[in-house]
């Protein structure tokens, strides 16, 4: 009995083991892959910011963001994400003072500032989106990040591409592993609770 419970154990250790690495390669591969292509805007989901100033995370959202729209893919950029703790500016409105003190048009640059997580920056991109007739975004954000961003967006019936930044600000092993296992954990917690 003890053998078949061990035997049992084994291969509940080993599939569990198969599936962390199978999730964390895709995770990886996926947010490698820039598939940008023309859409009605560009949806750059929100970070932290420090005061009235983009944390260097979102800075690099914003700039990937604005190379996207000066490159034509698309008509209007939309900022996402509303006040952190302690904190007298939106995300969103935030993204909005950059990208228009970039020289942006300001009727191009949309933004929300009610969400605080990735489903709700989706969720009140959506409903912006709804609001302007537009149907199609490029998604913006880190590359460890695009996955479950992709995975929320299209199951909120946005019709999204990917396009990860370049230049992001996790680029140690070190760091790169730290998002990548929170990222894990948190493709589990959205395929459990939707949340």
């Amino acid at each position: 009995m003890r053998q078949r419970i061990r035997k049992i154990g084994f291969w509940i250790l080993l599939a569990g083991l198969l599936w962390s690495v199978f999730l964390s390669a895709w995770i990886w591969r996926f947010g490698t892959q820039d598939q940008a292509r023309p859409a009605d805007c560009i949806i750059v989901l929100g970070a932290a910011v420090k005061g009235a100033a983009p944390s260097p995370v979102f800075a690099e959202r914003i700039r990937h963001g604005i190379d996207l729209y000066r490159s034509g893919h698309a008509p209007k950029i939309l900022f996402t994400g509303g006040f952190g703790e302690g904190q007298k500016h939106s995300e969103g409105a935030v993204g909005h003072a950059v990208a228009t003190s970039k020289g942006l048009p300001s009727v191009d640059v949309l933004f929300e500032e009610k969400s605080r997580t990735t489903q709700q920056n989706l969720l009140e991109a959506s409903a912006v989106m709804r609001a302007h007739g537009m149907k199609s975004a490029i998604l913006v954000s880190d590359p460890l990040h695009m996955s479950r961003a992709m995975w929320m967006a299209e199951d909120l019936g946005i019709k999204a591409c990917s396009s990860p930044t370049p230049t992001t600000r996790y680029r140690s092993l070190r760091s790169k592993l730290g998002f990548l296992m929170r990222e894990f954990y948190f493709h589990h917690h959205y395929a459990i609770t939707g949340n």
